[in-house]
């Protein structure tokens, strides 16, 4: 074994020591079928539609809720209410 090889197996053992892996074990799947990979890959995303329909849920009651205050306020009632007025008397 060279010393080059040994500083680039030792630096890489170093960085290995360094990584958590969200899936333990992924990393050293020897699977070589490439359906194993997508099969993988979907099981990991379990729940990820379901996730996003809650944050995009919480989104829209967040600006329902803005609305409701913007609407409620005097300054804005009184110009909604001036363009009403306005469209009317012009029919």
């Amino acid at each position: 074994m060279s010393i080059r090889s040994a500083a680039v197996s030792g630096a890489q053992a170093k960085v290995q020591e360094n990584v958590h892996e969200i899936f333990p074990g992924a990393a050293s799947s020897s699977s070589t079928r490439p359906w194993d990979e997508a099969v993988r890959l979907r099981r990991s995303e379990l729940g990820m539609a379901t996730a996003e329909y809650a944050i995009a849920t919480l989104a829209a009651v967040g600006f329902a809720g803005l609305l409701v205050v913007i609407l409620r306020s005097d300054e804005v009632r009184g110009f909604l209410l001036t363009i009403i007025r306005n469209a009317l008397n012009l029919g």
